[in-house]
């Protein structure tokens, strides 16, 4: 009995070991607006780094949800926002190469340079200057999933039927009281 539940955790390790972990967010107050500062931790299984290997592209789309809770109601959502970061590999120049969300491009040489970009992305704004009311406390939610709806066609009916291609990370959930920055 002791070496099932002790083969049990093996297992559940393995998995852990893969996949994507929020390890910490939270929303800054800028001149700009509200940024978002977040590090996941990312760990791809052999079935996707022989993909990339082979000049499938890999999407990575962060969600941010802000809500305001409300006593008489369901909670006012104030904020959605997304931002995909694109891996990829080119197999003539050997480079791997991120795009987030078409805006920042970066060669890299090394698959783990290359995953820094999505395990530590840079603060991005996800609610403008007066988006948020000054005083008011907000509930704030982070999700992150590799986007299977971006991949190639003929990927996303395997990617469905796969669970090698359905890596994500649990919402992060925490508050967030809006300040007045003038």
């Amino acid at each position: 009995m002791a070496l099932i539940f002790t083969s049990g955790l093996i297992v559940s390790r393995a998995h852990a070991a893969e996949g994507i972990e929020i390890t910490q967010a939270h929303l800054e107050s800028t001149d700009e607006g509200y940024k978002l500062s977040a590090t996941f931790g990312v760990q791809l299984n052999p079935g996707l780094e022989d993909a990339l290997a082979r000049g499938i592209p890999l999407y990575f789309t962060t969600e941010v949800e802000i809500t305001r809770p409300r006593w008489y109601w369901f909670d006012e959502k104030a904020i959605t926002a997304s931002q995909t970061v694109r891996i990829s590999y080119n197999l003539l120049t050997r480079q791997y190469r991120t795009v987030v969300s078409g805006s920042l491009q970066q060669n890299f040489s090394t698959l783990e340079d290359a995953l820094s970009m999505i395990r530590r992305p840079s603060r991005w704004l996800v609610a403008g200057k007066g988006a948020l009311k000054p005083g008011e406390t907000y509930n704030v939610a982070i999700h992150m999933e590799l986007d299977v709806a971006q991949l190639p066609k003929p990927f996303q009916v395997h990617a469905m039927n796969s669970s090698d291609w359905r890596v994500s990370s649990d919402w992060k959930y925490f508050t967030f009281k809006a300040e007045d920055r003038k």
